[in-house]
């Protein structure tokens, strides 16, 4: 059978039976979003950004390749798949209208949207400036779509998704407490002879062991010179001794990504590694502290770098203090609806998520590392991630 045939040949009962929320959570999901819509004088919006599609839809596939959309009107849903796709289509959303085409015919994908389009649609909201959306399709839908202007949305969905539900969260903080079981474990298994590679083994066996799906990024191991460059990864190198070794984990749980980063020494940190680990743990207590609703990034990013200028001139810093997080998937668990640095005019609100990536860079020597990832509440910052602020594999300075 084809992809049409087995769409109709997969069980009734199947249907979103993997959906990871409710009809309610959904449908006030996509209201908001045809209500901003509606602002922003959007006849349909076209998504093509997975973490967007899964926003609205639970759509949830480890095939992120390919061209998916989905079409939002004022009064409906037009999910598109690949032929490989029409499976988790039908089992981790209810949209109604699902349409295949055939996985090797990019061509194919036109001529459904364009109808879909074509007569009912003015002004069309895109998202101009996600790798999601391929040249050949929006000019194909210009080209054939004279009269239709397409605009950037400008992230609409995504200015929606920065504050969480109660579900998400509870996704987050399970996601947290994964990543922090596997920290540990990997954290345990440092020691002079063994390599980066071992490290990452043990972190990657204990996070599918707790229960995470594939994740949006590996593990992430690096250990001495490497590690003072920025986006290196394990790569078979041995761990010395009194050397420090990085490590950032982030466990997927229905999708939702709660990261952190340790840096443990294979032996004795010396004093500047001291310095600069306590360097970090500054930065994230001024975090803490500053983060409260009503409060702009900006002020918050000026809060953090007050607590990095002592070190500032002798590592490198990547300049941002946090970023949103929430349901992602390959290759990054980076939301991209927030950014906590300077310039940045948007206020805390509560539900916002965050991981505040502090690594500290000592430039051909190595990186110290530790974060968190924390929640806005009414109150302020909580951390939901449980980093034990300590050098060394012992717990015992584990109290912040």
């Amino acid at each position: 059978m084809d992809f049409n045939a087995y769409q109709k040949a997969l069980p009734a009962e199947l249907r979103g039976s993997e959906c990871p929320f409710g009809v309610e959570e959904l449908d006030q999901r996509l209201s908001r979003v045809q209500q901003r819509m509606a602002v922003e004088d959007m006849d349909a919006l076209l998504l093509t950004d997975p973490s967007d599609i899964f926003y609205l839809t639970g759509y949830s596939t480890f095939e992120v390749s390919v061209h998916v959309a989905l079409l939002v009107t004022g009064s409906s849903l037009f999910l598109q798949v690949p032929s490989i796709e029409m499976g988790p289509a039908m089992v981790t959303t209810r949209v109604t209208n699902v349409a295949g085409y055939r996985w090797e015919g990019i061509g194919e994908v036109l001529s459904p949207l364009i109808d879909a389009l074509n007569g009912s649609a003015d002004i069309v909201g895109i998202d101009a400036w996600h790798g999601s959306l391929r040249q050949g399709v929006l000019e194909g839908l210009k080209a054939r779509l004279s009269s239709v202007r397409f605009i950037d949305s400008g992230g609409l969905v995504k200015k929606i998704r920065i504050v969480k539900s109660a579900a998400e969260i509870e996704y987050l903080r399970e996601s947290a407490r994964i990543t922090g079981e596997a920290l540990k474990a990997a954290v345990a298994g440092v020691r002079p002879g063994v390599t980066d590679n071992d490290i990452a083994a043990i972190g990657a066996h204990a996070l599918l062991e707790e229960g995470s799906e594939f994740m949006s990024m590996q593990p992430i191991v690096t250990t001495g010179r490497r590690s003072s460059v920025i986006h290196t990864n394990h790569k078979r190198c041995r761990i010395e001794q009194d050397e420090p070794v990085f490590l950032e984990f982030g466990s997927a749980w229905q999708r939702y990504t709660a990261p952190m980063m340790q840096t443990v020494v294979a032996g004795t940190p010396s004093r500047e590694m001291r310095k600069v680990f306590d360097g970090c743990r500054s930065i994230v207590d001024a975090l803490v502290a500053t983060v409260k609703p009503g409060v702009t990034f900006d002020s918050a990013a000026q809060a953090a770098e007050k607590a990095l200028a002592p070190l500032a001139g002798t590592v490198f810093f990547s300049g941002v203090f946090g970023y949103t997080v929430g349901a992602q998937f390959p290759p990054s668990w980076v939301e991209g609806s927030g950014f906590i640095a300077r310039g940045g005019n948007t206020e805390f609100s509560p539900g916002m998520v965050f991981h505040l990536p502090i690594c500290l860079r000592a430039p051909g020597k190595w990186g110290i590392g530790c974060s968190e990832t924390i929640l806005v509440t009414d109150a302020g910052a909580e951390p939901i991630t449980s980093n034990p602020w300590t050098l060394g594999q012992s717990s015992a300075n584990a109290n912040r």
